[in-house]
């Protein structure tokens, strides 16, 4: 039997690696602005406005958590 044992190695280099950290911190910094946002908006809600979307005041932190981070 043979066997091929060859692997080509990625050429990874420090820059492109930098880049991947720079734009996971910026989605995740988008992510949370999302987070931020819905939260903020959906407290300023009264609770009549928020009943007539069929949302109880107690579901606004895991409202926010899907539109910001999905299911």
């Amino acid at each position: 039997m043979a066997y091929i044992n060859a692997s080509r190695a990625a050429h990874v280099t420090l820059a492109d690696r930098f880049a991947a950290l720079v734009k996971s911190v910026r989605e995740s910094l988008r992510r949370r602005n999302v987070f931020l946002a819905t939260k903020r908006e959906l407290n300023q809600l009264s609770n009549r406005e928020l009943a007539d979307l069929g949302i109880s005041r107690s579901m606004i932190t895991r409202i926010a958590l899907e539109a910001a981070y999905g299911k």
